[in-house]
């Protein structure tokens, strides 16, 4: 192979790589995509570090859920405000120089409507909204607004190095008792597939009307209650540059202890 060659084809392999990066930023810009910082296996071994900033995460949605630089609170972003529920279960506005360790965001467009009635419990409202999903391959984005009989939240405090893993960490959670609320769900529904980057099923936080308390929903009552879902078939993920992620194995099945902490 001559030089001439060599270089020719590594300016076509240049160009291409190019475009595949070009092609990742615009799927990460489209309405209809998930934006994933992280995954959920690092977390739950203690990844908590955050390395992307709010101010990039704000650009790629204005609805979504996740957590902070060192598991400090529950994250809620609505109608493009972003809000850090504490472990003492006020809700404050984020200031984008903040950082995330992992946060699921997309740009909320309501795809269909649905009326909740009648829900006991957070499994009874799941089984109401899963008649309204029209496929269990694809992901969501939920939202419910209504009052609310009861809401269970839960908000963890700022961890310190070495971070333990999250189930060690949630043992120190706040827990919330919420009652005749009025205030919106938030939330991501995973497919099966996911499992070990997102939390497959329902992954939802809560924050109230006034936008002062929230967190992350253990369990929920509903009376009436509107459900808006947006579907988005696409994905993108932006992982770690460096740091403990690359330390941890990642090949295991941690669904039992994840389901244990969701709960």
């Amino acid at each position: 192979m001559t030089v001439k060659e060599n270089k020719t084809i590594s300016e076509i392999l240049s160009a291409v790589f190019l475009a595949f990066i070009l092609s990742g930023q615009c799927a990460a810009q489209d309405d209809d995509v998930l934006f994933q910082v992280s995954t959920i296996d690092a977390m739950m071994q203690g990844v908590f570090e955050g390395f992307y900033s709010f101010n990039d995460l704000m650009d790629q949605g204005d609805f979504g859920i996740g957590t902070f630089d060192a598991l400090d609170g529950e994250m809620v972003a609505l109608d493009g405000e972003y809000y850090q529920v504490k472990a003492d279960g006020v809700a404050y506005p984020v200031q984008e120089n903040m950082t995330a360790p992992f946060a699921a965001v997309t740009r909320f467009e309501v795809d269909q409507t649905a009326e909740l009635e009648n829900a006991s419990n957070f499994t009874e409202m799941a089984r109401q909204i899963d008649r309204h999903l029209p496929s269990p391959t694809a992901f969501y984005a939920l939202r419910i607004d209504g009052t609310f009989p009861y809401v269970q939240t839960r908000s963890v405090p700022a961890q310190a190095k070495p971070y333990p893993r999250l189930a060690e960490a949630v043992e120190d959670q706040s827990v919330f008792n919420l009652t005749n609320v009025t205030g919106s769900v938030v939330g991501i529904w995973a497919p099966d597939f996911a499992r070990g980057v997102n939390v497959p099923g329902y992954h939802l936080h809560f924050i109230t009307e006034d936008r002062k308390a929230g967190g992350h929903i253990l369990e929920i009552q509903v009376a009436n209650a509107t459900a808006q879902v947006d579907a988005t078939a696409g994905f993108a993920m932006q992982l770690p540059t460096s740091g403990d992620f690359y330390n941890v194995n990642l090949s295991g099945d941690l669904q039992e202890e994840l389901e244990r902490i969701e709960k």
